[in-house]
């Protein structure tokens, strides 16, 4: 066997199509990721709720088929809905992290896929853009309700490094823009 065929992949499944996830995306990716799983898992202590960071499959429609996304921050509070390396309730909150190469379905099918679940907030962040996008459930439907781009230097009026995002089902978890996105520079 060679090295190629034990290489770890790892894929969704969004209407029954297999889409393989980039191996590696770039560093700043698991940044922002781990920034924000530490923050959450922080303020989860002593919940019932649960973070997972890219390492559990969200089967959305276990009842219809064998879809699922693997969302890189996620939180989970039904814990009878996990079984194995999936969850099959509806979770309180995700993030996706944006790369060049899933920018699109981030924004489309898996927003949408998030909203039909019934997911109350779904973040959407880029690391090369330094932004968020945060959308809440409202009747069903995604609004978009807070839209940040860093601007992390002191010296310019548009500063809002210390702008504080809470998230909305756990409002005493907080984080800045600035821890969002520390280390990524």
């Amino acid at each position: 066997m060679g090295l190629a065929e034990l290489e770890y992949r790892k894929d969704e499944k969004i209407n029954g199509v297999h889409y393989n996830m980039p191996p590696s995306p770039s560093f700043k990716h698991g940044i922002v990721n781990n920034n924000i799983n530490t923050i959450v898992k922080s303020g989860l202590k002593g919940s019932v709720c649960l973070v997972f960071m890219e390492n559990l499959d969200f089967k959305y429609h276990p009842e219809e088929n064998d879809d699922y996304l693997c969302p890189d921050v996620m939180v989970v509070c039904d814990r009878k809905h996990l079984k194995g390396g999936a969850y099959t309730g509806v979770p309180k909150f995700i993030v996706e992290t944006m790369s060049p190469s899933t920018a699109k379905r981030d924004r489309t099918d898996k927003k949408d896929i998030y909203e039909r679940a019934g997911v109350e907030e779904y973040w959407i962040v880029s690391p090369q853009g330094k932004s968020v996008e945060i959308y809440y459930l409202k009747d069903g439907k995604y609004i978009l309700e807070q839209s940040y781009i860093l601007q992390d230097e002191r010296e310019f009026e548009d500063y809002n490094g210390e702008e504080e995002i809470s998230l909305k089902g756990f409002p005493h978890i907080k984080m800045t823009l600035g821890e969002i996105f520390e280390g990524v520079d």
